[in-house]
């Protein structure tokens, strides 16, 4: 499956990158493909582009606060959920994500 998505924190640093290392190593150990942008406080970094998002069976959008360009996945199947989620239960993310996507 391939997964793309956004992090982000209240506070931009600590559960942002944490988010988006264990949502990659659980994504990877399931054998998915994917790609998560963060949204920290020195900006956006790790891009999705137009071709992320169209090859996206799923979005993942672990965050605490309202994120810049969640318009993007207009007519994609989109999970919203908080940082907490992913980094204490990523496995059970990945595998709800299966679950929700059909694959």
């Amino acid at each position: 499956m391939n997964i793309v998505g956004i992090s982000a924190c209240t506070v931009g640093i600590a559960h942002t990158y944490i988010a988006q290392e264990k949502i990659e190593a659980a994504a990877k150990k399931a054998g998915d493909t994917v790609k998560i942008e963060t949204q920290g406080t020195i900006g956006i970094e790790n891009p999705l582009t137009e071709e992320d998002i169209a090859k996206a069976d799923i979005v993942l959008l672990a965050v605490d606060v309202q994120i810049a360009g969640e318009e993007r996945f207009n007519g994609k199947k989109v999970v919203k959920v908080p940082t907490q989620t992913a980094i204490k239960s990523p496995n059970k993310l990945i595998a709800k994500l299966h679950e929700l996507a059909g694959k």
